[in-house]
């Protein structure tokens, strides 16, 4: 009898110690794998006690054979295996309300010369062409931006094959695409205005960039279409924003508390709030816990879910365009709607340059000293004007083709010969064409109606 007691005890206490190991490697692979880790550990090893316990308990024979032990044991281990199944329901559905976000965009539908693509088109040939022979420059930008330059390339480039993630176009988002170019590894970026991180990694690496506005895009905020808010002014945003307002009844709405996404911090969406802002304390933004590929958490800026309290931003072709959602509506800000008529007009009071941007090492020199002052205010109100060259829209002048004119060029760090050709042709009559047709709004008002 004793030697049975004993057999016994060590067996359970064999089967606690497999348990461990096993719980030990079902963590691991838990956390590695799904995106909600921690709850799923806690149904697992909720799991792993009830299973132990049994073990344990397998000793006292009279205990293992009561029909309640039995019932207990199998109404705890369905209640975690119910949980567990009604969390990932649910998780389900909110990442269905997911709105507005880069990794929904098929890119493959501008694709340079590939047969039925999105991309705008010219009625003539590109007056400026490149062979095939040619040392094409290296282009990439932001997600919003690719069905942009794709159309500049599919006029300007040499016919062939053109893929989105690699290659001489390609489209990395706004925070790779401004380290690769800070790196030297692309001749040109198609985005919005740098960021505070963006800018020092240039200061960092001796670098200053210099952009080139090419057109210009709305910045648009939204909420779910049963949100009664209509309008919003630009201070309630703000105050929104920096979490002075946190109930939609502050604003004429419902009486909930108000879910205010943003985006990733090197994100040109992020840059833009940041600059509009101001000075203003940005509240922190919803985040989501996540694993990482070697069993870590971390916490990253959540994507904009369309609950009925919610709202984001983002720029108008992306949110219209494309990545369009039938459940969002736009605010109006100030009280202009930001539809074409009132973007292009200049009405919608949130309307910010997009540009060109390459890089050149800093030096001092006389035109360095000319063009610095002109650095546009909402480039550089967060970061000192030395960082950056930024030509200012009024010194892009009309010829009498048409043609916007640059200002000089300082000496860029690409060896590229094609690089600045590409840009005056980019600002002439054909590329602000292609920047209206895609959805965009070109520099001068007399080119900005949108069909």
């Amino acid at each position: 009898m004793h030697n049975k007691i004993m057999l016994s005890i060590a067996l359970g206490l064999s089967g606690i110690a497999v348990l461990g190991i096993i719980g030990f490697v079902g963590s691991l692979l838990i956390m590695m794998r799904m995106e909600q880790p921690l709850f799923y550990i806690f149904c697992f090893v909720a799991m792993l006690m009830l299973i132990e316990i049994y073990v344990v308990l397998s000793v006292f024979h009279t205990i293992t054979t009561h029909p309640l032990f039995k019932r207990l044991l199998l109404g705890g281990s369905a209640l975690c295996l119910f949980t567990a199944g009604a969390y990932k329901i649910y998780s389900i559905y909110d990442d269905s309300l997911i709105a507005v976000n880069t990794q929904d965009v098929d890119l493959s539908a501008y694709t340079p010369f590939t047969e039925n693509n999105r991309l705008a088109t010219l009625s003539q040939p590109s007056t400026y062409q490149l062979q095939s022979n040619d040392l094409l420059p290296q282009l990439d930008g932001a997600t919003a931006l690719y069905p942009v330059y794709a159309a500049f390339a599919q006029a300007v480039y040499p016919q062939k094959l053109y893929d989105a993630y690699s290659g001489e176009v390609i489209s990395r988002g706004t925070g790779s695409a401004y380290q690769h170019l800070i790196d030297g590894d692309v001749d040109m970026i198609f985005a919005a205005a740098p960021s505070t991180g963006q800018l020092q990694a240039a200061e960092n690496s001796s670098i200053q960039l210099y952009l080139t506005p090419i057109g210009q895009e709305a910045f648009v905020f939204f909420v779910n279409t049963d949100n009664p808010v209509n309008n919003l002014t630009s201070e309630q945003v703000k105050q929104i924003y920096s979490g002075q307002i946190t109930n939609w009844k502050q604003v004429g709405g419902n009486n909930e508390t108000i879910a205010a996404f943003q985006r990733a911090e090197d994100s040109g969406s992020q840059a833009m709030l940041r600059r509009w802002m101001g000075d203003r304390q940005i509240m922190e933004p919803i985040q989501q816990r996540i694993a990482t590929g070697m069993g870590g958490i971390m916490e990253r800026v959540d994507n904009y879910h369309n609950y009925k309290n919610a709202i984001g931003y983002s720029f108008h072709y992306f949110a219209t365009v494309m990545s369009p959602e039938s459940h969002i509506k736009l605010l109006a800000i100030d009280s202009v709607y930001p539809d074409e008529q009132q973007i292009a007009s200049g009405n919608y009071p949130l309307i910010a340059p997009f540009y060109a941007v390459t890089a050149s090492y800093k030096y001092t020199g006389q035109l360095e000293n000319e063009r610095a002052h002109a650095a546009q205010s909402e480039i550089t109100s967060d970061k000192p004007s030395d960082e950056i060259i930024s030509v200012d829209p009024s010194d892009i002048n009309s010829s009498s083709d048409g043609a916007l004119q640059l200002p000089p060029f300082p000496k860029l760090r690409s060896s590229n010969p094609y690089l600045e050709p590409l840009l005056r042709w980019i600002l002439s009559s054909q590329g602000q064409q292609l920047i209206r047709q895609t959805g965009y709004f070109p520099l001068h008002s007399q080119t900005q109606s949108v069909h």
